[in-house]
């Protein structure tokens, strides 16, 4: 059975993108899928925001052709893991899952909080970046 993991922030523009382009370029499995999502609406279909596009083409992972989409309750079928990068998104999360059996599949990614940079500057987004990074090596190993 192929595994498949979701990583979801607020907006799909800034943290979960970046852990995308992250896990799968830690993972070179066929069998494994990685998406993200976000809780909210905001940004249907944009790309990455620019600042998370520089960092990650800083460090060699290209998030260009990434589109934001929000979280649907198909995905808590489909997905066997679900990564939220906040204490907020982790609450929205456990309140979207459609059947309770499905809460055990919404983990948070670490155990704090990943920043949100979207309001900073370009070291706000490497200092996401570097947390992320630092996250997905411990769900690998």
């Amino acid at each position: 059975m192929r595994n498949r993991i979701l990583i979801v922030c607020l907006g799909n523009i800034c943290r979960s993108p970046l852990a995308q382009g992250i896990f799968e370029s830690y993972v070179t499995e066929k069998d494994i899928l990685i998406d993200s999502a976000a809780t909210s609406n905001y940004h249907q279909n944009a790309s990455p925001d620019h600042r998370s596009i520089k960092v990650g083409l800083k460090h060699n992972i290209d998030i260009t052709s990434q589109r934001s989409r929000q979280i649907k309750a198909s995905d808590f079928y489909d997905f066997n893991e679900i990564y939220a990068v906040d204490q907020s998104v982790f609450e929205t999360l456990l309140k979207l899952a459609p059947k309770k059996e499905f809460k055990h599949k919404v983990k948070m990614i670490d155990n704090r909080d990943v920043h949100d940079p979207y309001y900073g500057n370009e070291d706000d987004f490497e200092a996401v970046f570097q947390h992320l990074d630092s996250c997905i090596q411990k769900l690998i190993s």
